[in-house]
């Protein structure tokens, strides 16, 4: 008996311990600031959208298609930005309003191909390009066709 109450009183030192050090190095944040800093850069993601939609109205594209152009571009601009090394530091000032647009699956995408690049490119590039966002897809596409599924059964009983 006096053993186990020596062994828990070294197991509590020991989460006590472990606790005062996750205190310690654990990453303080301003919540007010980083719920700001995602409002707005989110915001100013979807001003550029709109604005390159704005464009392409005034150009002539039927409102239809105007859509695959705006996502065309935002991709690109989320690779691009990505390749320079900016998108990064984009993350790390707004966090989520960098991830939740668009342009945050083309960083998905186009960062973990850059770390892997000089693996090759059949090896580093390709193999690398959708570690983040393949299980993304594959959740994507795979909810739809089950709410699909069961869109029909619905509709079978009407």
């Amino acid at each position: 008996m006096e053993g186990e109450t020596m062994e828990n009183t070294n197991e509590e030192r020991l989460k006590k311990e472990f606790q005062d050090m996750v205190k310690q190095n654990a990453p303080t944040s301003n919540f007010i600031k980083d719920c700001l800093a995602a409002f707005v850069v989110g915001g100013l993601f979807c001003i550029i959208g709109q604005f390159v939609m704005n464009f392409f109205i005034n150009m002539g594209v039927p409102k239809d298609d105007v859509g695959y152009y705006v996502a065309s571009i935002m991709v690109f601009l989320g690779a691009f930005l990505t390749g320079l090394g900016v998108y990064d530091n984009i993350g790390k000032f707004a966090g989520a309003g960098s991830i939740v647009p668009i342009t945050g699956f083309s960083n998905s995408i186009v960062a973990p191909a850059m770390e892997f690049k000089r693996e090759g490119y059949v090896f580093g590039v390709g193999a690398k390009m959708f570690v983040i966002a393949g299980p993304v897809l594959v959740y994507g596409i795979s909810s739809s066709v089950v709410v699909g599924i069961i869109y029909y059964i619905i509709n079978l009983f009407k």
